[in-house]
Protein backbone atom coordinates (compact mmCIF):
# COMPACT_ATOMS: atom_id res chain seq x y z
CA UNK A 1 0.00 0.00 0.00
CA UNK A 2 1.14 3.60 -1.23
CA UNK A 3 1.34 6.12 2.07
CA UNK A 4 2.01 9.64 0.88
CA UNK A 5 3.29 11.90 3.56
CA UNK A 6 -0.09 14.27 4.86
CA UNK A 7 2.40 17.49 4.25
CA UNK A 8 3.36 16.35 0.94
CA UNK A 9 3.17 18.81 -2.06
CA UNK A 10 0.40 17.91 -4.29
CA UNK A 11 2.19 17.34 -7.40
CA UNK A 12 0.84 18.60 -10.98
CA UNK A 13 -1.32 15.81 -12.82
CA UNK A 14 0.23 15.74 -16.33
CA UNK A 15 -3.25 14.23 -17.97
CA UNK A 16 -5.12 17.47 -16.61
CA UNK A 17 -2.62 19.17 -18.94
CA UNK A 18 -1.97 17.24 -22.31
CA UNK A 19 -4.64 19.23 -23.63
CA UNK A 20 -3.98 22.50 -23.13
CA UNK A 21 -1.69 24.71 -24.90
CA UNK A 22 2.24 24.29 -24.11
CA UNK A 23 3.27 25.83 -20.95
CA UNK A 24 6.78 26.18 -18.94
CA UNK A 25 7.07 23.33 -16.56
CA UNK A 26 10.05 23.49 -14.28
CA UNK A 27 12.10 20.06 -14.64
CA UNK A 28 15.16 18.50 -12.90
CA UNK A 29 16.86 15.59 -13.34
CA UNK A 30 15.50 12.71 -11.70
CA UNK A 31 19.05 10.43 -11.19
CA UNK A 32 22.60 11.30 -10.12
CA UNK A 33 24.85 10.85 -12.98
CA UNK A 34 28.50 11.05 -12.78
CA UNK A 35 29.41 13.62 -15.26
CA UNK A 36 26.15 15.81 -15.12
CA UNK A 37 25.93 19.37 -16.11
CA UNK A 38 24.01 20.86 -13.65
CA UNK A 39 26.73 23.05 -12.64
CA UNK A 40 27.63 23.61 -16.19
CA UNK A 41 24.11 24.72 -17.44
CA UNK A 42 24.07 28.47 -17.36
CA UNK A 43 27.59 28.13 -19.39
CA UNK A 44 25.92 25.93 -21.92
CA UNK A 45 22.78 27.84 -22.04
CA UNK A 46 24.57 30.80 -23.26
CA UNK A 47 25.64 28.60 -26.56
CA UNK A 48 22.26 27.70 -27.77
CA UNK A 49 22.15 28.60 -30.82
CA UNK A 50 19.78 31.40 -32.67
CA UNK A 51 17.13 30.43 -33.46
CA UNK A 52 16.25 28.02 -31.52
CA UNK A 53 12.39 27.09 -30.92
CA UNK A 54 12.19 29.06 -33.78
CA UNK A 55 13.98 27.85 -36.97
CA UNK A 56 15.70 24.96 -35.23
CA UNK A 57 12.74 22.70 -34.19
CA UNK A 58 14.30 19.89 -33.19
CA UNK A 59 16.27 18.63 -30.67
CA UNK A 60 18.53 15.65 -29.79
CA UNK A 61 21.06 14.46 -27.25
CA UNK A 62 22.44 11.14 -27.79
CA UNK A 63 24.58 10.38 -24.12
CA UNK A 64 21.38 12.04 -22.63
CA UNK A 65 22.81 10.39 -18.87
CA UNK A 66 21.04 12.46 -16.05
CA UNK A 67 19.82 15.27 -18.81
CA UNK A 68 20.04 18.07 -17.39
CA UNK A 69 20.42 20.17 -21.02
CA UNK A 70 17.15 17.48 -21.82
CA UNK A 71 15.10 19.02 -19.11
CA UNK A 72 16.14 22.92 -19.93
CA UNK A 73 15.06 22.48 -23.11
CA UNK A 74 12.14 20.82 -22.20
CA UNK A 75 11.39 23.58 -19.72
CA UNK A 76 12.28 26.40 -22.21
CA UNK A 77 11.27 25.98 -25.86
CA UNK A 78 8.55 24.25 -27.76
CA UNK A 79 9.84 21.74 -30.27
CA UNK A 80 8.73 19.78 -32.78
CA UNK A 81 10.41 16.71 -32.53
CA UNK A 82 13.16 15.71 -29.77
CA UNK A 83 15.28 12.45 -29.35
CA UNK A 84 17.53 11.33 -26.54
CA UNK A 85 19.92 7.78 -26.66
CA UNK A 86 22.18 6.34 -24.09
CA UNK A 87 23.88 2.81 -24.53
CA UNK A 88 22.66 2.11 -20.64
CA UNK A 89 19.64 0.22 -20.81
CA UNK A 90 18.53 0.54 -17.09
CA UNK A 91 18.48 4.51 -17.71
CA UNK A 92 17.23 4.13 -21.09
CA UNK A 93 14.32 1.60 -19.48
CA UNK A 94 14.12 4.36 -16.24
CA UNK A 95 13.07 7.42 -18.80
CA UNK A 96 10.78 4.78 -21.10
CA UNK A 97 9.06 3.99 -17.68
CA UNK A 98 8.72 8.04 -16.83
CA UNK A 99 6.94 8.50 -19.59
CA UNK A 100 5.22 5.29 -20.19
CA UNK A 101 4.04 4.33 -16.67
CA UNK A 102 4.55 7.78 -14.36
CA UNK A 103 2.34 6.71 -12.38
CA UNK A 104 3.02 3.22 -11.31
CA UNK A 105 6.80 4.13 -10.83
CA UNK A 106 5.43 6.99 -8.62
CA UNK A 107 3.56 4.04 -6.54
CA UNK A 108 6.45 1.46 -6.08
CA UNK A 109 9.12 4.55 -5.55
CA UNK A 110 6.63 5.70 -2.67
CA UNK A 111 6.36 2.32 -1.55
CA UNK A 112 10.07 2.18 -1.42
CA UNK A 113 10.75 5.39 0.78
CA UNK A 114 8.14 4.68 3.00
CA UNK A 115 9.75 1.54 3.78
CA UNK A 116 13.48 2.85 3.90
CA UNK A 117 12.95 6.36 6.06
CA UNK A 118 11.98 4.94 9.10
CA UNK A 119 14.77 1.99 9.55
CA UNK A 120 17.66 2.16 11.24
CA UNK A 121 21.83 1.99 9.79
CA UNK A 122 21.54 -1.70 10.33
CA UNK A 123 18.08 -2.34 8.86
CA UNK A 124 18.99 0.55 5.69
CA UNK A 125 21.87 -1.99 5.07
CA UNK A 126 20.17 -4.76 5.11
CA UNK A 127 17.29 -2.86 2.86
CA UNK A 128 19.63 -1.58 0.22
CA UNK A 129 21.82 -4.39 -0.55
CA UNK A 130 18.86 -6.24 -1.27
CA UNK A 131 16.93 -3.79 -3.64
CA UNK A 132 21.06 -3.88 -5.00
CA UNK A 133 20.68 -7.97 -5.68
CA UNK A 134 17.58 -7.36 -6.95
CA UNK A 135 18.29 -5.25 -9.67
CA UNK A 136 22.03 -7.61 -10.61
CA UNK A 137 18.85 -10.70 -10.76
CA UNK A 138 16.64 -8.38 -13.50
CA UNK A 139 19.57 -7.25 -15.16
CA UNK A 140 21.16 -11.29 -15.28
CA UNK A 141 17.78 -12.17 -16.52
CA UNK A 142 17.41 -10.26 -19.65
CA UNK A 143 14.35 -7.91 -17.94
CA UNK A 144 15.94 -5.03 -16.93
CA UNK A 145 15.50 -2.95 -20.04
CA UNK A 146 11.81 -3.33 -20.20
CA UNK A 147 10.48 -3.68 -16.69
CA UNK A 148 9.13 -0.91 -14.02
CA UNK A 149 10.22 -2.51 -11.54
CA UNK A 150 13.84 -2.15 -12.57
CA UNK A 151 12.97 1.30 -13.23
CA UNK A 152 11.98 1.68 -9.63
CA UNK A 153 14.94 -0.04 -8.40
CA UNK A 154 17.34 1.70 -10.31
CA UNK A 155 16.34 5.04 -9.00
CA UNK A 156 16.04 4.12 -5.57
CA UNK A 157 19.72 2.64 -5.78
CA UNK A 158 20.77 5.86 -7.06
CA UNK A 159 19.10 8.15 -4.60
CA UNK A 160 20.98 5.56 -1.39
CA UNK A 161 24.07 4.70 -2.80
CA UNK A 162 27.07 6.13 -2.16
CA UNK A 163 27.68 9.95 -4.12
CA UNK A 164 24.40 8.63 -6.24
CA UNK A 165 27.09 6.81 -8.38
CA UNK A 166 25.79 4.41 -11.03
CA UNK A 167 29.11 1.82 -11.61
CA UNK A 168 29.46 -1.57 -12.69
CA UNK A 169 31.89 -3.83 -12.63
CA UNK A 170 33.34 -6.17 -15.43
CA UNK A 171 30.08 -8.55 -15.56
CA UNK A 172 27.94 -5.27 -15.75
CA UNK A 173 26.33 -5.52 -12.17
CA UNK A 174 26.27 -2.57 -10.17
CA UNK A 175 28.60 -2.38 -7.21
CA UNK A 176 28.53 0.55 -5.47
CA UNK A 177 27.90 0.44 -1.58
CA UNK A 178 25.23 1.97 0.00
CA UNK A 179 25.62 6.16 0.93
CA UNK A 180 25.30 7.88 4.54
CA UNK A 181 21.96 9.86 4.11
CA UNK A 182 20.19 10.79 6.75
CA UNK A 183 16.75 11.57 4.60
CA UNK A 184 16.93 10.86 1.11
CA UNK A 185 14.23 11.55 -1.83
CA UNK A 186 13.44 9.03 -3.25
CA UNK A 187 10.23 9.76 -4.87
CA UNK A 188 9.91 13.14 -5.89
CA UNK A 189 6.59 12.44 -7.45
CA UNK A 190 5.95 16.52 -8.54
CA UNK A 191 9.03 15.87 -10.76
CA UNK A 192 8.50 12.45 -12.03
CA UNK A 193 4.53 13.72 -13.01
CA UNK A 194 6.28 16.70 -14.40
CA UNK A 195 8.74 14.90 -16.51
CA UNK A 196 6.45 12.17 -17.43
CA UNK A 197 4.20 14.95 -19.29
CA UNK A 198 7.17 16.41 -20.88
CA UNK A 199 8.23 13.39 -22.01
CA UNK A 200 5.29 12.07 -24.12
CA UNK A 201 6.76 13.21 -27.36
CA UNK A 202 10.25 12.72 -27.21
CA UNK A 203 11.75 9.38 -28.84
CA UNK A 204 13.71 7.72 -25.92
CA UNK A 205 16.18 4.85 -27.98
CA UNK A 206 18.83 2.77 -26.21
CA UNK A 207 21.87 2.27 -28.55
CA UNK A 208 24.55 4.03 -29.87
CA UNK A 209 24.83 7.44 -30.72
CA UNK A 210 24.83 7.08 -34.42
CA UNK A 211 21.61 5.60 -34.02
CA UNK A 212 20.55 9.86 -34.15
CA UNK A 213 21.62 9.99 -37.75
CA UNK A 214 18.29 9.50 -39.08
CA UNK A 215 16.45 11.76 -36.95
CA UNK A 216 19.09 15.24 -37.25
CA UNK A 217 18.84 17.46 -39.99
CA UNK A 218 19.55 21.16 -40.64
CA UNK A 219 16.55 22.28 -38.29
CA UNK A 220 18.39 20.15 -35.26
CA UNK A 221 20.23 21.04 -31.96
CA UNK A 222 22.44 18.67 -31.08
CA UNK A 223 24.13 18.27 -28.05
CA UNK A 224 26.32 15.59 -26.98
CA UNK A 225 28.04 14.80 -23.58
CA UNK A 226 30.17 11.21 -24.30
CA UNK A 227 32.49 9.57 -21.71
CA UNK A 228 34.74 12.49 -21.00
CA UNK A 229 38.95 11.03 -22.23
CA UNK A 230 40.83 10.98 -19.11
CA UNK A 231 43.01 13.71 -17.67
CA UNK A 232 45.29 10.80 -16.19
CA UNK A 233 45.27 7.16 -15.86
CA UNK A 234 44.06 7.54 -12.40
CA UNK A 235 40.79 10.34 -12.95
CA UNK A 236 38.38 7.84 -14.18
CA UNK A 237 36.21 5.48 -12.22
CA UNK A 238 34.80 1.99 -13.59
CA UNK A 239 32.43 2.50 -16.77
CA UNK A 240 29.04 3.29 -16.05
CA UNK A 241 28.44 0.83 -18.78
CA UNK A 242 29.97 -2.35 -20.02
CA UNK A 243 32.27 -0.37 -23.07
CA UNK A 244 34.76 2.24 -22.85
CA UNK A 245 35.17 5.29 -24.64
CA UNK A 246 39.01 5.55 -26.12
CA UNK A 247 40.84 7.91 -28.39
CA UNK A 248 39.83 6.39 -31.05
CA UNK A 249 36.06 6.67 -29.95
CA UNK A 250 36.51 10.30 -29.30
CA UNK A 251 37.87 10.46 -33.08
CA UNK A 252 34.99 8.74 -34.35
CA UNK A 253 32.92 11.35 -32.96
CA UNK A 254 34.42 13.97 -34.10
CA UNK A 255 33.53 12.40 -37.50
CA UNK A 256 30.31 12.25 -36.74
CA UNK A 257 30.19 15.99 -35.40
CA UNK A 258 31.92 16.52 -38.60
CA UNK A 259 28.89 14.69 -41.07
CA UNK A 260 26.71 16.40 -39.08
CA UNK A 261 27.87 19.96 -39.62
CA UNK A 262 27.97 19.23 -43.40
CA UNK A 263 23.82 18.83 -43.01
CA UNK A 264 23.80 22.25 -41.39
CA UNK A 265 22.73 20.87 -38.20
CA UNK A 266 23.76 22.72 -34.93
CA UNK A 267 25.77 21.05 -32.66
CA UNK A 268 27.81 21.53 -29.03
CA UNK A 269 29.86 18.93 -27.43
CA UNK A 270 31.68 18.75 -23.83
CA UNK A 271 34.68 17.20 -23.18
CA UNK A 272 37.73 17.08 -20.45
CA UNK A 273 40.41 19.73 -21.10
CA UNK A 274 43.73 18.17 -21.36
CA UNK A 275 45.35 21.27 -20.75
CA UNK A 276 44.64 21.11 -16.90
CA UNK A 277 47.21 18.08 -16.95
CA UNK A 278 49.67 19.21 -19.64
CA UNK A 279 49.28 22.40 -21.14
CA UNK A 280 50.85 20.85 -24.30
CA UNK A 281 47.95 18.43 -25.22
CA UNK A 282 46.25 19.31 -28.41
CA UNK A 283 44.12 16.28 -28.68
CA UNK A 284 40.81 18.49 -29.31
CA UNK A 285 42.09 21.54 -30.32
CA UNK A 286 43.25 19.60 -33.68
CA UNK A 287 40.48 16.93 -33.08
CA UNK A 288 37.67 20.24 -33.45
CA UNK A 289 40.08 22.77 -35.23
CA UNK A 290 37.48 23.66 -37.64
CA UNK A 291 34.74 24.25 -34.73
CA UNK A 292 34.60 26.76 -31.71
CA UNK A 293 36.02 25.57 -28.73
CA UNK A 294 35.46 27.53 -25.36
CA UNK A 295 36.95 26.60 -21.62
CA UNK A 296 34.60 27.07 -18.95
CA UNK A 297 35.16 26.29 -15.48
CA UNK A 298 33.74 23.66 -13.42
CA UNK A 299 34.41 21.78 -10.08
CA UNK A 300 35.68 18.16 -10.43
CA UNK A 301 32.99 16.11 -8.30
CA UNK A 302 34.76 12.78 -8.85
CA UNK A 303 37.97 12.20 -7.29
CA UNK A 304 39.49 9.58 -5.31
CA UNK A 305 41.77 12.00 -3.53
CA UNK A 306 40.08 14.66 -1.80
CA UNK A 307 42.89 17.37 -2.50
CA UNK A 308 42.28 16.78 -5.86
CA UNK A 309 38.88 17.93 -6.26
CA UNK A 310 38.58 21.24 -7.32
CA UNK A 311 38.00 24.00 -10.32
CA UNK A 312 39.28 22.65 -13.90
CA UNK A 313 38.47 23.80 -16.91
CA UNK A 314 36.08 22.07 -19.31
CA UNK A 315 35.30 22.16 -23.05
CA UNK A 316 32.26 23.20 -24.94
CA UNK A 317 32.87 22.74 -28.60
CA UNK A 318 30.92 24.60 -31.00
CA UNK A 319 30.40 24.25 -34.83
CA UNK A 320 28.74 27.29 -35.00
Amino acid sequence: MCIIPTDAKKPIDWRSLKHKKYQTISLKPFVKWAGGKGQLLTDIRKTYPVGLGVDIKKYAEPFVGGGAVLFDILSSYNLDAMYISDINAELINAYRMIRDEGDELIGLLSEYQNEFIPLEDAQRKEYYYAKRKRFNELKINGVSSINLESAAVFIFLNRTCFNGLFRVNRKGLFNVPMGAYKKPTICDAENLLNISYSLQNVEIICGDYRKSSGFIDKSTFVYFDPPYRPLNTTSSFTSYTEDGFDDKAQRELAEYVNLLTKRGAKVIVSNSDPKNENSEDEFFDELYSSHRIKRVEASRMINSNAESRGKISELLICNF
